[in-house]
């Protein structure tokens, strides 16, 4: 973790709060490197964080069998692996009314028609969920008021230029700077 400000002291009050979030957040061990760069002269908040890799986005199909019943006219849906319910039925309510679904038990699920077509719908998908996660550290990290945000993310690494004022070219080119270093550029 890097946080470069003139003020060696801001640096070091920076540093905390940027600790404490991911502290809060269970974020420490998901995230490899931080770069912040931060100047109260110049109202800008600079930050760029590289992301661990993580385990596959898992589809529908990976954790449940779907077969269509011809002679019922019904998609019979058995769970093999029970963590992924929530999520499975959070994808269905999105695209069926929870009247559509009826469930017999803890491990099947069924929908009238044929709807087979379920087994590439994404359920988790562990890297979209660390994003997020990291986004939200970065609104409670900078500073109140810096309202102007560039999303400036690449693969891995989430960064963002935040101000009160238009954001100068100078600005992006640190931001460039940092996604390069952590990227390994």
């Amino acid at each position: 973790m890097l946080v470069e400000c003139y003020d060696e002291r801001g640096a070091e009050v920076y540093e905390i709060i940027i600790k404490q979030i991911f502290q809060d957040l269970v974020l420490g061990p998901s995230v490899d490197d931080l770069r912040a760069y931060v100047n109260p002269d110049d109202p800008v908040f600079v930050l760029a964080i590289k992301m661990k890799k993580t385990s596959n986005a898992v589809a529908f199909g990976d954790v449940a069998n779907l077969s269509y019943v011809k002679e019922e006219d019904i998609t019979r849906i058995i769970i093999d692996d029970e963590n992924y319910l929530p999520n499975i039925l959070k994808q269905l309510w999105k695209r069926y009314s929870r009247d559509e679904i009826y469930q017999p038990n803890r491990y099947q699920l069924e929908i009238a028609g044929n709807h087979v077509d379920l087994q590439t719908i994404i359920v988790d998908d562990p890297r979209s969920n660390l994003q997020r996660r990291v986004y939200d550290a970065i609104f409670r990290i900078l500073p109140e008021g810096f309202k102007i945000i560039k999303d400036m993310s690449v693969d891995d690494i989430v960064a963002v230029v935040a101000t009160d004022e238009l954001i100068a070219d100078a600005w992006i080119e640190k931001a460039n700077d940092y996604i390069a270093e952590l990227s390994g550029k």
